[in-house]
């Protein structure tokens, strides 16, 4: 029968109205008393009909996937290696695959040696242009940006509000995970450790080094029985020679210096001979 899906929808709009009235009636006054929080049990399952939010006293939570305006990562302060450390590395993916292409990015340089080195030293959002898609967070290989649930960025001059440089972008990780616990959790365990990978790496390293401090103590351990061994035999006066540096980590300098003037000598001869060819 034509009109039926028409009159559920009127139907339901009409309880919806009329359930607001009757839900006032059963909670009283208290509803709405300034005094009481109740926006948690009228925003809840337990409120029925239409809800009157009463802005900006009261709020409507958003929900965890909610993104708006991008924002950096950063170590906490409180890290015992990497305090305030930046988790992007500059690496400009987030800027190539923006489609509004409102994210600018300066690396930084080491003032020594004039290399780049993997952070930002300047970090830019146009936020009037940016349209929250969430690709820069999606895309980027160290999850060291996300989407902010902040919404609240209204002002009245653009030119110095609504353009964030990195020190209004950056965000500790704890942020993050207070705001989004579930999505913080379901990438560790994709990435395996809370940490940031260059994190994990530097503990890695930090466990692995006294094992490598162990095997080059081995050897030094070693080398008294080995001069122990070889003090009686006096006999071989070259093996001893040869030996020598051997024991004490030198190599011998003179198998290279002949390999690479055989070499030399043999390029010479080959180049001589080419130009008397020439010459014929």
């Amino acid at each position: 029968m034509y009109g039926t899906g028409l009159a559920k929808g009127l139907m339901l709009t009409l309880r919806h109205f009329v359930e607001s009235y009757v839900d006032d009636v059963r909670y009283g006054f208290r509803k709405y008393a300034p005094s009481t929080d109740n926006f948690e049990i009228r925003q809840g399952t337990k409120g029925k009909g239409i809800m009157t939010v009463q802005y900006p006293d009261e709020k409507v939570a958003v929900p965890e996937r909610f993104r708006f305006v991008p924002f950096l990562v950063v170590e906490d302060e409180d890290h015992p290696t990497r305090p305030d450390k930046d988790w992007c590395t500059s690496c400009g993916i987030c800027a190539k695959v923006c489609p509004p292409q409102c994210i600018w990015i300066v690396r930084g340089n080491d003032p020594d040696t004039g290399r780049p080195v993997p952070e930002p030293e300047a970090f830019f959002i146009d936020i009037d242009i940016c349209m929250n898609c969430g690709f820069c967070a999606e895309y980027c290989p160290f999850d060291a940006i996300k989407m902010d649930h902040d919404y609240e960025l209204a002002s009245y001059d653009r030119t110095t509000h609504h353009i964030h440089d990195k020190e209004r972008l950056s965000k500790p990780v704890s942020y993050w995970r207070n705001i989004a616990p579930t999505r913080a959790y379901e990438e560790m365990q994709v990435r395996g450790t809370w940490e940031h990978k260059d994190a994990a790496k530097e503990a890695r390293r930090g466990k692995s080094a006294p094992r490598g401090s162990a095997k080059k103590a081995a050897p030094a351990q070693e080398k008294p029985k080995a001069e122990a061994k070889a003090a009686p035999v006096q006999e071989q006066p070259k093996a001893e020679a040869k030996a020598a540096p051997a024991a004490e980590g030198a190599t011998p300098w003179n198998e290279d210096e002949a390999k690479r003037e055989e070499r030399r000598r043999k390029a010479l001869e080959r180049r001589k001979k080419r130009a008397e060819k020439r010459g014929e």
